[in-house]
């Protein structure tokens, strides 16, 4: 993805530079700089080198969802909501995130059927920044599990940017993409397809975080089928998706 625009001016120098001084904080206000600080400070150092060796069934994941008013955020679209579930190696459990976010722009009326967010539901909701100050906060720094996680992993990076100035920095796995590289001579891509292979019980779906619960489900499916493969640690199963 290209890099935005880069803003003119000393406050957005400032924060690539990884600071934020007295001045800058007295003029943001004391909330809004200790949550920027905060945020990029979780975008930092997450693609350790050991996390390679750490087996699947021992990784520590966070699985994530967003609903969004469109597919296009290059034309304005944003974030409506965030919804994770940690996942410890095989376990799923209990902690789970969810927030919904008041976008700049309008929810679309074919948004508001698809997910039930309505635009009175997000009037009075948490503005993008605290949304994604709680939302990094609980993922911290967990590896990142999505199902087709272009979407997601770009509108993420596209919020941090224009709230921090900060890209997203943890590593992101793909349910779809390893579930194709596992069963490639099935033609699906969905997620409501992948649960029906995987008898899933197919629950709310285009809720953010149902949709991470069903994902989550998922995620810990294919870590058995990767052990049948051989795929024991997240470096073997980099090495496994580079193959052809």
């Amino acid at each position: 993805m290209k890099e935005p625009m880069k803003e003119t001016g000393g406050l957005w120098d400032v924060l690539k530079g990884g600071g934020i001084p007295p001045r800058i904080a007295s003029m943001l206000g004391a909330p809004s700089a200790q949550q920027i600080a905060f945020v990029r400070s979780l975008t930092k150092g997450q693609r350790k080198p050991e996390t390679l060796h750490v087996p699947l069934t021992e990784l520590k994941t966070a699985v994530f969802d967003l609903e969004t008013t469109g597919f296009h955020y290059h034309y304005g679209d944003e974030i409506l909501s965030f919804g994770a579930i940690k996942v410890d190696g095989e376990q799923i459990t209990d902690d789970v995130y969810y927030s919904l976010c008041k976008p700049a722009c309008s929810v679309p009326e074919q948004i508001v059927e698809l997910t039930g967010i309505t635009p009175e539901m997000v009037e009075d909701a948490p503005p993008l920044l605290l949304a994604l100050r709680d939302f990094m906060g609980f993922v911290d720094d967990r590896v990142l599990i999505a199902h087709g996680s272009a979407h997601d992993k770009a509108f993420l990076d596209v919020a941090l940017w224009k709230t921090t100035k900060a890209h997203l920095g943890h590593r992101v796995l793909d349910t779809m993409m390893i579930a194709r590289k596992l069963e490639p001579e099935r033609n699906i891509s969905s997620l409501d397809d992948w649960l029906e292979v995987y008898e899933i019980p197919l629950l709310r779906r285009h809720h953010a975080l149902e949709d991470s619960k069903m994902t989550a489900g998922l995620w810990c499916a294919i870590i058995s089928r990767l052990k049948e493969c051989g795929v024991i640690t997240l470096g073997d199963l980099y090495s496994y998706l580079s193959k052809n």
